[in-house]
C-alpha cells in the first residue's frame, strides 16, 4: 500500500509486521519516533503478541534484547550516536553469543562538541564488533531492509543493524509501499532459534572460554559475517520476487559498465551523488556510482568486480578515522589490491553539514583530471581551521576549540551577508 509517510513511521509499520514479540528502547533523537510509532502500536493492540519495554538506558535496551532473544523471542530496538557508544559493551556481547536481533541505527555524529545531525560516525566506530550493518538510501530501502534483517539474522543466528540516515531520512516524510501482512509472513517465516534458553533442556550461554578455545569461537563469528555475504543476494531476489522490487543486495551500480571515474558511497547522499553524476554525463563526463548496501561484512569481491574498469575512485564518506583519513576507503583500497586504481578519499558531511551539487561537480571534476588531493574535505573553511591553530600557538590558554571555530565560522558568515 503506497502512502505518503515520515520515514521514522514506514519503519516502525514494516517492523511491526515482522511480528516482533520483544521491543525494548530508549529514546534518543533521531530515533525517538521509530519506537513512539510501535510503542503507540503495541498500546492500541495493533501489534499483538509483543511487549514493550521502557528501559533506563541504552545499555538496558541491549541487555534487555540479548534476555529476550536468549529466551527464544524475536527481538527489537533501535537507537543512535551517543545511544550505541552506551551499548557498547552488550552491543558485543550480542554479537559474542550469536543472537538475532534486529536494530535500527539513525545515524548521526558523535560528540563532542555536541551535535545532533547526521553522519555516519556511530555505524562506523562499531564497524568491528560483529553484527551485520546493511545501510539504506531512501525510506522505501530502510523499511524493506528491515524485512530482510530479521530474516538474515534468524537464518545465521547474528545481529543485525540496519542504518537509515538520521533526520535526512528519519524525519523526511516520502512515498513508500507498505508491504501487506501476508507478503510479509511469506517471506519471513516464524522465529526459530538455533540456541535458546529452555529449562527441560538446561544449556550455558555466554560462559567463560579461555585461550585454548576463544580463536576458533571469534573465528566462527567471521564465518558467519562469510556466509552472509552469500546469504544477502539470495534474499534480495527472494524478496524481489515476493515484493515485486529491487532492495538489499551487497552494493548497487549506477551507470558504471563504461565508467572512468566512479564514486563509491553509502546511505542517502547517494541520491545526491546520482544527480550530479546524471548532469555530468550530459556533459560528456564517464562518471559512475557504486552505492554499498552491505558495510559489514564487507563485499570485497563484489565492490573489486565493480571497480575493476575504473581509472579512478572517489570514496566519499561521512564519518573518518582522525590521524589517518577514510574508514570505507580503506576497505576499498583493500578490495583493489593489486590493481592500478587511483582511490581518491573525499570526507563531507560531518555533523550534518549539507552536501550540495555544486561541491560535488567541483570535487568529481578534479578527481576525474586526477587533480585532486588523495584526501579531501569538502567545503573545509581552512582560513578558520589556521586563525585556530595560529591561536593555538600564541597562547597556551587559547580556549576550547569548539567555541572559537563556531564564532569564527558565525563572525565570516556575516561578515559575507554584510551584516
Amino acid at each position: 500500500m503506497l502512502k505518503q509517510t515520515e520515514g521514522s513511521r514506514a519503519v516502525a509499520e514494516v517492523v511491526s509486521l515482522c511480528r516482533p514479540e520483544v521491543i525494548c528502547a530508549y529514546p534518543i533523537s533521531p530515533q525517538t519516533h521509530i519506537v513512539e510509532a510501535l510503542g503507540e502500536r503495541v498500546k492500541r493492540g495493533e501489534l499483538t503478541h509483543c511487549e514493550f519495554i521502557n528501559v533506563e538506558s541504552e545499555f538496558a535496551a541491549m541487555s534487555v534484547a540479548i534476555g529476550s532473544s536468549a529466551a527464544g523471542a524475536r527481538s527489537y530496538t533501535a537507537t543512535a550516536s551517543q545511544g550505541l557508544l552506551f551499548m557498547a559493551e552488550a552491543i558485543y556481547n550480542a554479537s559474542g553469543l550469536g543472537l538475532p536481533i534486529v536494530m535500527t541505527l539513525a545515524n548521526r555524529a558523535i560528540g563532542a562538541p555536541i551535535n545532533i545531525w547526521n553522519d555516519h560516525s556511530d555505524s562506523m566506530s562499531q564497524r568491528d564488533c560483529g553484527w551485520i550493518q546493511l545501510f539504506a538510501e531512501t525510506n522505501q530501502e530502510a523499511a524493506d531492509l528491515h524485512i530482510q534483517a530479521f530474516r538474515l539474522a534468524e537464518e545465521l543466528s547474528v545481529p543485525v543493524m540496519v542504518c537509515m540516515d538520521g533526520f535526512i531520512l528519519t524525519h523526511a516524510y516520502e512515498q513508500v509501499d507498505i508491504p501487506e501482512q501476508a507478503q510479509v509472513d511469506a517471506f519471513l517465516p516464524p522465529y526459530s532459534p538455533r540456541q535458546v534458553l529452555d529449562p527441560d533442556e538446561p544449556v550455558s550461554i555466554g560462559s567463560m572460554v579461555g585461550p585454548e578455545a576463544f580463536t576458533e569461537v571469534r573465528y566462527l563469528a567471521h564465518v558467519k559475517q562469510t556466509q552472509a555475504l552469500d546469504e544477502l543476494p539470495k534474499l534480495a531476489a527472494d524478496f524481489k520476487a515476493i515484493f515485486g522490487r529491487e532492495c538489499g543486495g551487497l552494493v548497487r551500480p549506477y551507470r558504471i559498465d563504461d565508467a572512468e571515474t566512479i564514486v563509491v558511497a553509502l546511505g542517502s547522499v547517494l541520491g545526491t551523488i546520482k544527480d550530479t553524476v546524471d548532469a555530468m554525463r550530459d556533459e560528456g563526463i564517464k562518471v559512475g556510482v557504486l552505492g554499498i548496501v552491505s558495510f559489514r561484512p564487507f563485499p570485497a569481491e563484489a565492490v573489486r568486480a565493480a571497480l575493476a574498469k575504473a581509472r579512478r575512485v572517489i570514496v566519499l564518506e561521512k564519518s573518518f578515522a582522525l590521524g589517518l583519513g577514510g574508514i570505507v576507503a580503506t576497505d576499498v583500497r583493500l578490495a583493489l589490491d593489486q590493481l592500478a586504481t587511483r582511490v581518491y578519499t573525499v570526507i563531507a558531511g560531518l555533523g550534518g553539514r549539507p552536501i550540495t551539487r555544486a561541491a560535488l561537480r567541483l570535487a568529481i571534476g578534479e578527481a576525474h583530471q586526477d587533480k585532486l588531493e588523495a584526501l579531501h574535505f569538502l567545503d573545509l573553511d581552512q582560513a578558520c581551521v589556521e586563525r585556530e591553530l595560529e591561536r593555538e600557538r600564541a597562547s597556551r590558554r587559547s580556549g576550547p576549540i569548539a567555541e572559537n571555530v563556531l564564532r569564527d565560522r558565525f563572525a565570516a558568515a556575516q561578515t559575507v551577508r554584510g551584516e
